[in-house]
């Protein structure tokens, strides 16, 4: 697995964590997932995800967008 597909599975928990907590606990819950979309959105424009940087940190192999 890529450092590409990594990001995107961690960014789809991270989502569905945020909604998960939101229903069954607190609304505000719902600002996880909101800042990991932000996050998705600005990580298409600059380039720059903290997650890839800590998947390659890891030794987990460079995709092409992530590099």
């Amino acid at each position: 697995m890529t450092i590409d597909r990594m990001v995107l599975a961690f960014a789809g928990c991270v989502v569905l964590l945020g909604v998960a907590l939101a229903h069954f606990f607190s609304p505000w819950w719902i600002g996880l997932s909101v800042f990991a979309g932000l996050n998705m959105i600005q990580a298409a424009f600059t380039g720059f995800c903290p997650a890839a940087m800590a998947f390659k940190k890891l030794g987990i192999k460079p995709g092409v967008a992530f590099r």
